[in-house]
């Protein structure tokens, strides 16, 4: 439940999505450490590992997505952070235009959230969210705002 609940920040009682995102930071934090290199072995195990736990809280928890289980939120913004070189302009474009992909869920967002049951079902909309927002990022980065 520990890692689940980001450090316990999933039970924070109101918004506990944008404090799992916070929590995400030092997750992110890691790309200025890594060689890009390692960047998708990075993701991939933190995905992984975000499915897993996700899993094993609802079990304990006995719901489906319960709003307490933020790990999905951190690997979505790993991933939303993972285009673009991490700075504090980078970090915050990219800290809101997730949380705008994961409260909308757009079409795709959405699909995954309803297809796919347990953990995954919990993770896999946020990778979405993120992917649309490290796309935007992207294109904010390149663009020459950052």
């Amino acid at each position: 439940m520990f890692f689940a609940t980001g450090c316990y920040s999933g039970k924070i009682p109101f918004a506990p999505g944008t404090f799992g995102t916070i929590a995400a930071i030092p997750f992110v934090l890691v790309f200025l450490i890594i060689p890009s290199s390692f960047y998708g072995v990075y993701i991939a195990g933190l995905i992984l590992a975000a499915i897993y736990f996700s899993d094993q809280a609802e079990k304990i928890l006995g719901e489906k997505d319960p709003g307490c289980i933020v790990i999905d939120e951190i690997a979505g913004f790993v991933v939303t952070m993972s285009l673009v070189s991490v700075n504090i302009y980078t970090l915050v474009a990219g800290f809101f235009i997730f949380r705008f992909f994961d409260i909308v869920k757009l079409g795709p967002v959405k699909y995954f959230e309803n297809n796919f049951p347990g953990g995954a079902g919990v993770v896999l909309d946020d990778i979405m969210a993120g992917v649309l927002s490290a796309i935007v990022l992207k294109i904010l980065y390149l663009s020459g705002i950052f």
